[in-house]
């Protein structure tokens, strides 16, 4: 199979649910670009002939086990550093605008990271603390979502020893627990809100959701594995493997005046503010996203409820 033929049977389920802010079209990978797994074959490395070019390819450290070779150069880039929406490891958000940034938060706090008139996202963080450092490592645990008068909850469970064949993923709908077969491809849709779907994009720990003319949301749980905590003294421990959510977003109706975390990106009036050359830009202001629990609306940037009919939004789905 060539480079591009393997690109294009990994965007299919991949790029489904991210793409550039909603009036810009989806973008691609760059041409003669490969999608690589090493650490399906508990390697760092892996050797392969991209383009016809032989490459001895090392996924980041951000991203291990999955990230897109350049078969001219043989260098690597993580796939969630390069589709807007998407949240991934130590929270490393990729704005509407296609650039990066952190948002550490705080451990065991919710911030709420897409707040708009008839939409709301809160997410949950769990954390380690290093005592030399001043803040917390942190990672992005669970995401409660609020439509109409609806809850959506998506959230990876604590989970000591990691096994990639266990299901680590809770679901529900207002809640009552969503149950979703464990075959590639099965389907739980709501009966309140027909619009509303939720599908297995593997096995285990792996889903999309649907929200018909509203969101499209990727998930997929993943662990620290102990290389990981090793390299970056994150602190896992025998008894928790810090399992979290990687998680892609695509919105179809935001307003332009959509706030919050990565919200705010999705503004027509935004600007960034960051050194874009810097190797970590970082956004302040937590004190602006902190919400009062996974479903609350009442962080300071809330939008959610004001000056709209908020049910408009379950018929939409319908």
């Amino acid at each position: 199979m060539s480079c591009m033929g393997a690109v294009a049977t990994v965007l299919m389920v991949l790029c489904a649910a991210v793409s550039s802010a909603a009036a810009q079209p989806r973008r691609p990978l760059p041409p003669n670009s490969l999608v690589i797994h090493p650490g399906r074959f508990g390697k760092r490395a892996q050797t392969l002939t991209c383009d016809f070019h032989p490459c001895v390819a090392t996924c980041p450290k951000r991203c291990p086990e999955e990230c897109f070779v350049v078969c001219s150069s043989c260098k690597t880039y993580c796939l969630c550093d390069f589709y807007p929406g998407f949240i991934c490891g130590d929270p490393r958000f990729t704005g509407a605008d296609g650039n990066n940034f952190y948002f550490h938060g705080t451990k065991d706090q919710d911030f709420c990271v897409v707040s708009d008139a008839d939409l709301h996202i809160n997410a949950h963080f769990i954390g380690k603390r290093d005592p030399s450092m001043s803040r917390d490592f942190t990672w992005i645990q669970a995401v409660g979502v609020r439509f109409a008068d609806h809850r959506l909850y998506v959230g990876a469970k604590k989970t000591a020893k990691w096994n990639n064949d266990v299901d680590r993923l809770e679901l529900a709908f207002d809640g009552a627990p969503i149950d979703v077969a464990g075959d590639i491809g099965a389907q739980w849709q709501s009966t309140v809100v027909p619009g509303l779907t939720v599908t297995r994009i593997s096995m285990t720990n792996n889903v999309r959701v649907e929200l018909k003319g509203v969101f499209d949301i990727m998930t997929k749980v993943v662990p620290i594995t102990k290389e990981d905590s090793r390299v970056h003294n994150y602190g896992a421990t025998e008894d928790d493997s810090l399992a979290h959510l990687d998680i892609g977003f695509k919105f179809y109706d935001l307003t332009g005046d959509v706030h919050g975390v990565l919200g705010q990106t999705y503004r027509p009036d935004y600007i960034n503010k960051f050194n874009v050359s810097s190797s970590m830009p970082v956004m302040g202001g937590v004190a602006s996203f902190v919400s009062s629990d996974i479903f609350a609306t009442d962080c300071k940037v809330a939008r959610f409820g004001r000056n709209a009919n908020i049910s408009m939004v379950t018929a939409r789905a319908n």
